[in-house]
């Protein structure tokens, strides 16, 4: 019998678990390590800041918009047949990037890079249901949430270091090896599943829709936001579209149910803040304290590190003492750092910023853990994709937006108040946790 075949039972938890963090480590890696390399890009190139920047968006623009379209293309094809298919085009497109001669190509390369990403990303976490028994849930979100956190503070040093050394093209080239060991390990480790019916049900009309709606608040977050008219106009006619074909890309139902739209809408809502500590954080450092690069750089990977190491200890509390809780907790510490963000006086320094950081994350770790094990956790198998490809898009859309408006807020009124709102956002997802448990008690 081929490991092909081999059920999820009868695989080794332990290689499933490494197999699916490798597939989450990559894409998590991809985006930290190419921001370190902008400057660099600029100069090889000859181009200006908002040139190079493209590269870093269109990788963004590719998995964000494509997303939801991956997840569901998984469950109607099979999601291991289509992981192994995004791994291959990622790892294709990442020595692409190490070879593109020009910065147009370079960013085309990234583009397609984003493609195989979104196809990781919102696979990887459909996985967890079908490779591992329910118990373990708890733990494999949490160890997700870890791999993703380290990815995001590895990547900077790592690209520092490879382009000091062996040029921007390593940032790029360093996927291959690990693009080929997550390959080999996916099919070996991976259960096989065979999907519903065939692509032929694709919903390829919504599918374009959503591309284009998503695309247009991207941009407009990001570039203009006489986009965001674009954006409406593209939902209204994805949302009729979904009323009429006979497999659609999102049951609209689905999202009328109360419990699904609270953790999309909490998940996106502290990305939005999360998305702020990476954003505001060098600025007031920098900016306001004086502190040089190297230490900046420094008391910024704190908050990804602390992350890192609460996501696995926090994937386990959720298996022991469940979802609503540990919900709960995680946005109550949360509130609790960023508050202390907003109050502390600046007298304190970096300690009044960095030091809250370490409520803050570990919060959001427990979150993260709890929310996903709560979404993924009775969803069919039929549909797993889609609903790990929503989830990734509310966290992705508001990681966009928080890298707007909350770094506008600071542009405008300094880093008290962005995390004065930051407070608020995380308030506002507690009280929708109280929404979500009325529902569950509801159904």
């Amino acid at each position: 019998m081929t490991t092909a075949t081999v059920p999820a039972a009868a695989q080794p938890t332990t290689w499933v678990l490494a197999s699916l963090a490798l597939c989450t480590l990559l894409p998590s890696l991809a985006i930290s390590s190419a921001n370190v390399a902008l400057p660099t890009l600029a100069t090889a190139f000859g181009a200006s800041f908002g040139q190079t920047q493209w590269v870093v968006l269109a990788y963004l623009l590719a998995t964000t918009t494509l997303i939801v379209g991956a997840g569901r293309l998984g469950d109607l094809i099979g999601k291991r047949r289509l992981l192994l298919a995004g791994i291959a085009l990622f790892t294709i497109a990442s020595a692409l990037c190490a070879l593109a001669p020009t910065l147009p190509l370079l960013i085309a390369a990234r583009a397609l890079q984003g493609v195989g990403a979104a196809a990781m990303m919102a696979l990887t976490m459909a996985m967890v249901g079908a490779a591992l028994p329910k118990a373990r849930t708890g733990s494999a979100m949490g160890l997700l949430g870890t791999m993703s956190a380290i990815g995001t503070a590895l990547g900077p040093s790592l690209g520092g270091v490879l382009i000091g050394t062996l040029g921007w093209q390593a940032v790029f080239a360093v996927n291959l090896p690990l693009g080929l060991a997550a390959l080999v390990m996916a099919r070996r480790w991976l259960p096989a599943d065979r999907g519903q019916v065939g692509a032929a049900d694709f919903d390829l009309p919504g599918t374009l829709w959503l591309t284009l709606t998503l695309a247009a608040y991207a941009l407009a977050m990001t570039q203009h936001l006489g986009l965001l008219a674009g954006a409406a106009v593209g939902l209204l006619f994805f949302l009729r579209t979904e009323a009429r074909v006979a497999s659609p890309l999102v049951r609209l139902e689905r999202l009328r149910d109360p419990a699904l739209s609270a953790a999309l809408a909490m998940n996106a809502l502290v990305s939005a803040v999360m998305m702020a500590t990476l954003v505001v954080g060098p600025f007031h450092l920098n900016g306001a304290l004086g502190l040089g690069a190297a230490v900046v750089g420094a008391l910024m990977s704190i908050g990804p590190i602390a992350s890192a190491l609460s996501g696995v200890p926090a994937g386990r509390l959720v298996d022991r003492f469940g979802t609503p809780r540990m919900t709960q907790l995680g946005l109550a510490a949360m509130a609790l750092g960023c508050a202390l963000i907003a109050l502390l006086p600046a007298s304190l320094r970096a300690i009044a910023y960095v030091g809250p950081l370490l409520i803050v994350t570990p919060g959001y770790a427990l979150f993260q853990a709890a929310n996903n094990t709560a979404v993924m956790g009775d969803v069919a198998a039929e549909q797993r994709g889609t609903i790990a490809g929503l989830l990734t898009l509310s966290r992705n859309l508001g990681l966009i937006t928080g890298a707007s408006a909350v770094a506008a807020v600071f542009a405008a009124a300094g880093l008290h108040l962005s995390f004065a709102v930051g407070t608020g956002l995380v308030l506002l997802a507690l009280a929708l946790t109280g929404l979500n448990s009325n529902a569950n008690r509801s159904c």
